[in-house]
Order: structure tokens, then C-alpha cells, then sequence
């Protein structure tokens, strides 16, 4: 396997360091720790693990978070938090390098650099809860893991769903999609068994390639027939906009990957150079593919614009296809990450003899627990923005300026101790504006999903039309909504 392959197996796990005990420093000798050169990532294959990290389901829910926000105010919000979330890597990336050259540590995780910031604060109480601080970053993260997957279900359901019974009549009822989640489901117990991602290197090329396509044939339905901005609201309800927040959130959710990317990078300089080019991309694809999507189909957007491809024409479900083998091998890679974390502990008081069973067991009651949630939530845009308010939003956006402001604030107090520290007021009050549109749209966002899980009736929310799976074949008239 090149090293290429094994990175972009790496990438996708960034939670391995929680699944470690925090064993004796002397055993991360630089030589153990350092890895071998020729395993590291020139520029341009880091720029393109950074893309395949921040490229995924979210994009394709973006064009209904548009309808949410408006088609003047959603792509401004959008570039927006893009560019958030990219200042929010950077000080990530900022903070993990001084905090590990002032501890004469190797390159630090995720959850590493918010203990360790903890730990060096000049409060005693967060002192005493960095462990408690690196245990809740490793439950978002794996919140956010098992998120991912459950969406994957919903994800693959409704697209199967639409290519076997895509041909159908309007008369004829089709399968509950909730059935498809269980007939997928032995599958990817199944496919979860795999314990080593490195044998997943050839099928991750294969489904990386495959969404690449699928992406290239919906850029190419949606500019055939751009429709008149005019017809659309430029501002939505304020209602609608936390749902907005949620699936934004969740398709820029790719702060996992920087630190393991930086790490393995040849040229580490290099780095933030590579982090804007790749983020600069993203922000422009997500932007275009959601206006124009947006712009096609109008108020009948669904949560995922596959869902809205028409039936009468191969290369879109081609498209369908292609996409949900893409998802079907993302949902492995993901699912890696919390089983990694979870498991050691539980099988360390497991007999040798009934490891290896008591190990698949508990996988497959981890796909069963994400399935069960998409069982539960079967409309894949509430989903989204459920995982994307709930979890992604305290990554992205809350922890990072957090870290900074005990970063700045330990460094103020350790070159003045006989001052109260001082922190510039710029950075204070940029900071603290992040970490509260953070908390913010986490309230906001969980609340509005929530209720909307739990008193689904009004619709309009999301849809305006009560088939919110299929799309009604072009020149049939549509029928109304009962309620």
C-alpha cells in the first residue's frame, strides 16, 4: 500500500489517540513518534486527503439549507461560516504547535490539545477537569461519528428506495424506507468486521472516484436549466434558519482531519497554505453546487438533491448509485473511529478466549444503535441538521476559540506573574463571538430538530409538499397536501 493509501485511511481516523491510555512520556521517544519519510504527504496529496475530508453527504443537503435561509442570505451565510470555520482550523493548528513545543510533546490530537491547554491554565479548577475536558471532546467527536453513520443509513435508503422503485406508478405504493435501513443493515454489520482500514484502501479509491462522477453528472443536470432567482425568497423565516445552521455546520465539519493531515505533512509549513487552498475549494463548491440546486428545483429541493434527479434517464440513477457506493464504504471508515474508542476498554475485562467474539458482537450492536436512530429519523434533513447543531457546531466553533483564550491567557499570566493577565481586546471579543453563534446555533438548532422530530406535522419547515421522498416526474400535476 503506498503511502498515500494509508494516510487517507489515517485521516478518517483522528479519534485513535483518545482510544489510548495516556501511558508514561518516556515512551514517545521522537523516533516512535516521527514518522518514516517517506510516509509523510507532499502538498498536493495533503491538499486532496483535506478535500476528501470535507467532501461528503452534508454537501448534497446544502441546496434545502438555502431554501432555509433564502437564496440571497444562504450563500452569504454560507461563505460566512466557511470562513469561520476555516479561522477556526487555523487556530487549532496554532494552538496544537505552541502548546507542543512549550511541553516538549510530540504533535498533539484534538482532544490532547484541549487537556493540555486546560492544564497549563492558570485556574485551578480547569487544571483539575482537563481530563474531564478530553473526555468531552472525545464525545463529541464520536457523537459526531456514529451521527455521520446514522445519516448514512437514511442516505442510502431513500437513494436505493428511488432506483427500485423509481418506475413506478403514482398509484402504486412503494416499501416503507424504513425497511430498506434493514435490508441494509446485515450488510454493514457485516462490513464493520473489518479491523484493519488499510485493507479499505482500494475500495476508499474506488468510492472517492465514484463521487467524484456523480457530482460531476449533477453539475451537470443543474446548469441545463437555471431558474429565475426572482421566484425565490431572497430572506427565509427565522424559523427556518436554525435548520440552516445545522446542515452548514455539518457539511463544514472536517476540523477532525486537519491535525492528523499537519502532522504527516513533508513540508509542515506548508500547511496553512494547503488549508486555505483546500478549504477556498470546498467554499466554492458548497456555495455553487447549493445555489444552483436551489435555483433548479426551487421550493421542491429535498434533503438530498439526488433525491430530486428525475427517473427517466440512466446517468441519473447512475448518479444515485454511484454515490450511495461511496457512502456504503464512508460508513466503514467512519464507524472505525468510535469502535476504536469504545471497544479497548470494554474487551480489557474480556477473557483472551472471548475477545474476538464479544468484539463483533459489540460492533454490530454499534451498527444496530445507528440504524435503530435512522429507524427513528427516517427524513435524512433532519438528521443532518440534528448531528450537524448537536455535535458539529461545539467542534467547529466552540472549543477552538476556547483553546486560544486559555492558550493567550496562560501565556499573559506566565510573562507577567506579578500582573493580572491581559488579553487583547480584538482577539477577546472575536473569540467570544464565535464560541457564542457556536452556542448559539447548538440551542437553536437541536431545539428546532428536536420538536420537529417530535411534532413532525408542519412540514413546511423543511418542504412545502408532503412527498418529501420522491419527486413527482415532470409534467404531472401535483396533488394537495392533506393533512
Amino acid at each position: 500500500m503506498t503511502a498515500a493509501e494509508q494516510l487517507d485511511m489515517e485521516v478518517m481516523t483522528p479519534l485513535m489517540e483518545a482510544a489510548q491510555e495516556d501511558n508514561s512520556e518516556e515512551e514517545a521517544e521522537p523516533n516512535t513518534v516521527q514518522a518514516n519519510e517517506e510516509q509523510r504527504t507532499t502538498f498536493l496529496q495533503t491538499l486532496l486527503h483535506l478535500l476528501k475530508g470535507n467532501i461528503g453527504t452534508g454537501l448534497l443537503g446544502l441546496p434545502l439549507a438555502l431554501k432555509n435561509a433564502g437564496i440571497v442570505l444562504g450563500p452569504l451565510c454560507l461563505v460566512l461560516m466557511g470562513v469561520v470555520c476555516l479561522h477556526c482550523m487555523h487556530m487549532l493548528v496554532n494552538c496544537s504547535h505552541q502548546l507542543s513545543d512549550r511541553m516538549k510533546r510530540p504533535p498533539l490530537g484534538y482532544s490532547d490539545t484541549v487537556a493540555i491547554a486546560m492544564e497549563t491554565s492558570s485556574s485551578n479548577m480547569l487544571r483539575r477537569g482537563a481530563h474531564c475536558g478530553r473526555l468531552l471532546v472525545s464525545f463529541f467527536l464520536v457523537l459526531t461519528q456514529l451521527g455521520f453513520c446514522s445519516v448514512y443509513f437514511v442516505f442510502l435508503a431513500e437513494n436505493i428506495k428511488q432506483v427500485v422503485e423509481g418506475n413506478r406508478g403514482n398509484g402504486e405504493e412503494g416499501i416503507d424506507v424504513r425497511l430498506y435501513m434493514l435490508f441494509l443493515l446485515p450488510l454493514l454489520v457485516v462490513m464493520s468486521f473489518i479491523r484493519d482500514l488499510r485493507n479499505m484502501a482500494v475500495l476508499s479509491a474506488l468510492a472517492n472516484t465514484a463521487m467524484a462522477i456523480s457530482l460531476i453528472f449533477i453539475f451537470n443536470f443543474i446548469t441545463s436549466d437555471v431558474g429565475d432567482p426572482g421566484r425565490l425568497p431572497f430572506v427565509s423565516s427565522w424559523r427556518k434558519f436554525p435548520f440552516f445552521f445545522g446542515t452548514a455546520i455539518f457539511a463544514f465539519e472536517g476540523i477532525g482531519v486537519v491535525l492528523p493531515l499537519e502532522n504527516q505533512m513533508k513540508e509542515p509549513a506548508r500547511f496553512p497554505q494547503a488549508l486555505n487552498v483546500g478549504m477556498g475549494v470546498v467554499i466554492v463548491l458548497y456555495v455553487s453546487l447549493a445555489t444552483l440546486g436551489y435555483l433548479h428545483f426551487g421550493d421542491d429541493i429535498k434533503g438530498s438533491i439526488t433525491l430530486n434527479l428525475p427517473h427517466d434517464s440512466w446517468t441519473n440513477q447512475l448518479v444515485k448509485v454511484l454515490y450511495s457506493l461511496g457512502v456504503c464504504v464512508s460508513f466503514v471508515v467512519q464507524f472505525f473511529v468510535p469502535a476504536d474508542i469504545l471497544l479497548p476498554p470494554i474487551l480489557a475485562r474480556v477473557t483472551d478466549s472471548w475477545k474476538r467474539p464479544f468484539e463483533l458482537l459489540l460492533r454490530a450492536l454499534l451498527v444496530c444503535l445507528t440504524c435503530v436512530m435512522a429507524v427513528l429519523v427516517p427524513r435524512l434533513d433532519v438528521v443532518i441538521s440534528l448531528v450537524g447543531a448537536f455535535s458539529s457546531s461545539a467542534l467547529a466553533l466552540v472549543f477552538p476559540p476556547l483553546v486560544e483564550l486559555l492558550l493567550l491567557s496562560s501565556a499573559s499570566s506566565s510573562a507577567s506573574p506579578s500582573l493580572s493577565p491581559s488579553l487583547p481586546l480584538s482577539v477577546l471579543a472575536k473569540d467570544l463571538t464565535i464560541v457564542l453563534i457556536g452556542i448559539l446555533g447548538f440551542l437553536t438548532g437541536t431545539y428546532a430538530t428536536l420538536e420537529e422530530i417530535i411534532a413532525p406535522g408542519d412540514q413546511t419547515l423543511y418542504n412545502d409538499n408532503a412527498t418529501w421522498t420522491t419527486p413527482t416526474p415532470t409534467g404531472l400535476p401535483t396533488a394537495p397536501p392533506t393533512h
